[in-house]
């Protein structure tokens, strides 16, 4: 059965003009893009689709990295497509992840790991729907 999930490339590889490389990446793995649009996360956005880590000691940084720039956010299709993701872009710690992977290669750090992943099917619907309504999908299909 197909499965949804969001990636979300971060500031750091917007910035740097690496939208195109990880698209192409992405499609030629197999996962095929649903929806795809840029944003300006404001720091309150950036706030509430965090909310999940608002205990972590990493929050007010990772709030306000993400609301820096701009990011473009994707849903994504494929089968078993929230598991087949995390691998293809490898380890959230880019020194950790393997050779080829999107984190490997644009990733400088942990923070600046060039791409949010959802991290189960459950928030991946729940990430889905913080930036994209069901009509903006089917739209897209």
């Amino acid at each position: 059965m197909k499965e949804r999930t969001l990636t979300i490339i971060k500031p750091e590889c917007v910035s740097q003009k690496h939208i195109g490389d990880i698209i192409q990446r992405i499609e030629k793995a197999g996962f095929e893009i649903l929806g795809i649009r840029m944003v300006h996360l404001s720091p309150e956005e950036a706030k509430q689709f965090y909310l999940v880590h608002k205990e972590r000691p990493f929050y007010g940084d990772l709030v306000n990295y993400m609301s820096s720039g701009k990011v473009v956010v994707v849903v994504l299709e494929k089968e078993n497509c929230v598991e087949a993701f995390r691998k293809f872009i490898g380890s959230t710690n880019p020194e950790e992840a393997e050779p080829g992977t999107i984190r490997k290669d644009f990733g400088t750090n942990i923070q600046n790991n060039c791409v949010h992943a959802s991290d189960s099917p459950e928030n991946a619907r729940t990430e889905i729907s913080f930036f994209f309504s069901q009509r903006d999908l089917i739209l897209n299909q």
